[in-house]
């Protein structure tokens, strides 16, 4: 579907919209280095080699799981590759970053440690590495965020496209059930059921989505009601087509606009709504890497700790100014107004 869109002339036309708002380009760009960046943390920071060669074998730990006994260890239950007496000829490649997310650093005298050699952006308070922290926990935020949307907006596309394709009594019990569901405070709702079950990626997830899929309806059904009544519509109801065919054929490709336009924007939302759970705790569980949580723990160590407030925020600043500056582009580049 994206092939074919870009091989269309609108969707090249809209391409080109949006690549010649460089700020939008290039903040799309950075983005998605910093999307690879999270997906492959497990190659920049981490406490075990990328590739090792010990006593003529190769072994590549960040990958795969070995037993200490492969080393000759009898004594010990989990691989401390860093202590590893490496002899003539035997080498290892280590991450930029030695340090996994969940690991303290035993050697600093007390914790949260400040910037050094060995922890760039220093350590929290149970000593872990910050940077490490910031790069794993993004790959939780944007998979949150990616997934809120992702699954409201079939719930939206679902509720809007039945009461804008309908309409009459359909289109107005609809909007009375939509109506009594967005009155409702989803944020204390959300706390609420939180602190009831234990948290989790997919109870959040789950919980997000059922309140957020409201705007994503407004917006189909606008489409729907608007796109219902067009030529192509009448034509393919005259060819005795069915509703599902008119639907997911004629109609939702021609309704997703909007949807589009916005989602840079709700997607960032959606990752200062999983910043403000951690931050207050009701969030992903314990000791799961957040931005929110390092940012809690800055508040309990405003007077010592800057690095602990200085360095998440940047990385949450930096990410909602990338993502608003993507969405001004998408914007933009849709605007049917625009030459």
């Amino acid at each position: 579907m994206i092939e074919g869109f870009f091989k269309t002339d609108l969707g090249k036309k809209r391409w080109r919209r949006f690549y010649s708002r460089k700020s939008a380009f290039f903040s799309l760009v950075a983005f998605l280095v910093m999307v690879v960046m999270t997906i492959t943390a497990p190659m920049i920071a981490n406490s075990k080699p990328i590739y090792m060669s010990y006593q003529g074998k190769s072994y590549f730990p960040v990958l795969l799981n070995h037993h200490p006994r492969e080393f000759g260890l009898d004594n010990v239950f989990v691989m401390n590759y860093k202590v590893l007496d490496l002899s003539d000829g035997d080498f290892a490649i280590w991450p930029p970053i030695r340090w996994n997310p969940f690991e303290a650093n035993s050697t600093v005298a007390s914790y949260p440690s400040p910037p050094t050699s060995q922890n760039l952006m220093g350590t929290d308070e149970s000593g872990r590495d910050v940077f490490a922290r910031i790069l794993y926990g993004f790959k939780y935020s944007i998979s949150y965020a990616f997934l809120v949307w992702i699954v409201s907006l079939f719930i939206g596309i679902f509720f809007g496209g039945i009461m804008g394709y309908f309409g009459g009594k359909v289109d107005m019990v609809g909007q009375r059930f939509v109506e009594v569901f967005s009155t409702i405070p989803t944020f204390f709702l959300l706390l609420i059921l939180i602190s009831i079950f234990t948290p989790n990626m997919i109870l959040l997830v789950t919980i997000s989505s059922v309140f957020g899929w409201v705007p994503i309806s407004y917006y189909i059904r606008g489409e729907f009601l608007k796109n219902r009544k067009k030529e192509f519509v009448e034509a393919a109801k005259s060819l005795g087509a069915r509703n599902s065919t008119i639907i997911f054929k004629h109609i939702l490709p021609n309704s997703l606009v909007p949807v589009i336009t916005f989602a840079p924007f709700v997607i960032s939302n959606n990752v200062i709504s999983l910043s403000m759970l951690d931050y207050l705790g009701f969030g992903l569980p314990v000791p799961t890497p957040s931005w929110g949580e390092l940012l809690a723990q800055a508040q309990k160590h405003f007077t010592i700790a800057w690095w602990l407030a200085v360095y998440p925020a940047g990385a949450l600043f930096s990410t909602l100014t990338l993502l608003n500056l993507v969405g001004e582009g998408v914007r933009d580049a849709m605007d049917p107004n625009m030459n």
